[in-house]
């Protein structure tokens, strides 16, 4: 998505008030991390650690389930935009920033980010590294828009530690105009056993690659989903290989999307009965509570309770990204996006697991 990069920088949308609107008993609590930087990557280890990352080079770290946030970022990167970030525990994390050329770089950290290691930098300007993802501790996938028509995927069996890219895919020719949307970190997502997907836009239609031997082969199907110049997938959120939902609309366009959300069911990708209405940028399961769904945009965040079937607003508050882990007492979800705001949904007590 290198043409919109610059669009999404300028890109403004006035907060509207936090309130809960459709669904009684959740609300997002606002935290403060003392930012004021976009953060368009999340990671929620636990009830305590979470990760964000986000422009100006931030990263962003707590322990203690948003009572104390910690910039934990690498240094001199400060040019960067860290738009994914993957943590597997409070110590161990990998995030990368986008961008042309040697701009798309991977960075590890093993210390809780007192230390960083730039573990890749994109030596191809044609490349443009937009999101990553992990099946497990040590084997997880990072993807670029089209290089030569074709996607292109950087792999890593050691956690992070070394990167190379994939010279053996079996991928699918990209149409004309198609990319990912590097918007939070949640273009390509990570199920069991070596499975991976990922949403685009920008072509003719809105698509969803697939594949279950970690990235050496991938499969393709087309959504309902508009697509367009700055249109198309900009989330999607697997539950299982055969149940997930996948949202987006047009971020130019972001209080309209009337067909901005579809649902995977039986191999196929349908439309919405009632989308949210709005562009949204970030999706995500909500652990142990069936089929409920959330998803996030600039214009305020919605809830599904059937799966991505039909939707209904939560939320007037700006956000790009979320996502949900099991806690011991329920499930616990984080927002983050713009101007620093990080937000926990529901929940017993501030920083506590979500009701």
């Amino acid at each position: 998505m290198r043409r919109l990069c610059a669009v999404f920088l300028a890109f403004v949308v006035v907060l509207a008030p936090s309130a809960a609107i459709a669904a009684p008993g959740l609300s997002w609590r606002l935290s403060d991390a003392g930012s004021t930087a976009r953060l368009r990557g999340l990671s929620v280890v636990s009830s305590q650690v979470v990760w964000a990352s986000g422009s100006g080079g931030t990263v962003l770290r707590t322990v203690d389930g948003g009572r104390h946030w910690s910039p934990v970022g690498p240094s001199g990167t400060e040019a960067l935009q860290f738009r994914d970030i993957e943590a597997f525990d409070a110590r161990r994390a990998v995030t990368l920033s986008i961008g042309e050329g040697e701009d798309s770089r991977v960075y590890r950290t093993g210390d809780g980010g007192r230390t960083w290691t730039e573990a890749f930098r994109n030596p191809d300007p044609a490349a443009f590294y937009d999101c990553l993802a992990f099946t497990d501790a040590r084997r997880g996938l990072a993807l670029s828009d089209p290089v030569g028509g074709a996607f292109r995927i950087l792999s890593t069996s050691d956690g992070g530690r070394s990167w190379a890219v994939r010279a053996d895919v079996r991928m699918p020719a990209a149409l004309p105009g198609e990319f990912a949307f590097a918007a939070s970190g949640t273009c390509l997502v990570a199920g069991e056993s070596g499975r991976y997907w990922f949403a685009t836009g920008g072509g003719a239609t809105a698509r969803v690659f697939s594949s279950a031997d970690h990235g050496r082969s991938w499969r393709v199907t087309s959504t309902p989903i508009p697509s367009g110049p700055s249109a198309g997938i900009y989330s999607l959120a697997f539950r299982s290989p055969g149940s997930a939902v996948a949202v987006g609309g047009d971020y130019a366009v972001p209080a309209s999307a009337p067909s901005g959300a579809a649902v995977l069911r039986d191999g196929r990708w349908t439309p919405a009965a009632v989308p949210p209405g709005e562009y949204r940028s970030g999706a995500a399961w909500v652990p142990g509570r069936g089929a409920s769904v959330l998803a996030v945009g600039p214009t305020g965040s919605s809830i599904s309770h059937d799966g991505g079937r039909t939707w209904s607003e939560l939320d007037g508050g700006s956000f790009d990204t979320v996502d949900c882990v099991a806690g011991r007492r329920g499930p616990v979800c984080w927002a983050s996006g713009e101007a620093g705001r990080l937000a926990l949904l529901g929940g017993a007590g501030r920083g506590g697991d979500a009701a």
